[in-house]
């Protein structure tokens, strides 16, 4: 990748945006695979002959796009693709991903028997102050940390449910089989957005201060009773929410 022989000194008004485009094309050609690093801003600066504010607001410009990450001690680095994930009628990580290709994994980080609180427990149709299982688990993209969750079941509807978490290695799915429920629906999802906490960027892998998105959402059996309640946080980076309200 050269610049242009035939200009004079770029205008860094365009400049930046001349970077952009060639750098976004060389990805897009898989000249940087996921994971790269592009070269620094010095060197970019001296191949284009602009300062390397220009070449940053370029990176910054790609970033934008979600095809770079720019972090402190890393450099610029190519972002991998954006896993899509259907929000439909029923939702299953390991599902979605085994559509496009991907192995899906899940892991347990944690289990306790609390009193909910009421806004975690309305939402199940409890009173508050119910037992409630608090799960937390961490879900995984080919090896990809991808989003970490907090479940919420009843302990009176689900005994001894860290150790049927546990047997059907972190998928949800698998370990209400156990209890005899074989198919569930998503009754709401509600999606926000924020910055990562540290230990969240830690479970993900991503920058502390990071953009994640931010899910929760109910599942229920197939006559609307609500079952289970998740908190999730995705690394907005690499996961992007699509809406199928009719899909199954």
């Amino acid at each position: 990748m050269t610049a242009s022989d035939d200009a004079g000194p770029p205008d860094a008004a365009t400049a930046w945006r001349r970077i952009a485009d060639e750098l976004a094309g060389a990805i897009g050609r898989g000249d940087y695979a996921a994971g790269d690093t592009l070269p620094a801003a010095t060197a970019l600066a001296e191949r284009y002959g602009v300062h390397r504010h220009t070449v940053r607001q370029a990176f910054r410009h790609l970033a934008e796009q979600g095809l770079v990450t720019v972090s402190r001690g890393r450099g610029t680095q190519v972002s991998a693709r954006r896993v899509p994930y259907p929000l439909g009628r029923r939702v299953s990580m390991r599902a979605n991903l085994g559509r496009i290709g991907m192995v899906g994994s899940s892991e347990m980080l944690s289990a306790e028997i609390v009193e909910g609180e009421g806004d975690v427990c309305a939402p199940l149709g409890l009173d508050a102050g119910a037992r409630l299982w608090r799960v937390e688990g961490r879900s995984l993209a080919d090896g990809t940390p991808m989003g970490t969750g907090t479940h919420w079941l009843a302990v009176a509807r689900f005994p001894a449910f860290e150790e049927a978490y546990r047997a059907a290695e972190g998928s949800m799915t698998a370990a209400l089989k156990a209890y005899g429920i074989t198919d569930y629906v998503r009754l709401s999802t509600r999606l926000t957005a924020r910055l990562a906490s540290e230990r969240e960027a830690a479970l993900l892998r991503i920058e502390p201060g990071a953009a994640v998105m931010v899910s929760l959402a109910v599942d229920a059996l197939p006559d609307l009773t609500p079952i289970h309640l998740v908190s999730s946080v995705f690394a907005g980076e690499r996961m992007e929410m699509v809406v199928e309200p009719f899909a199954e």
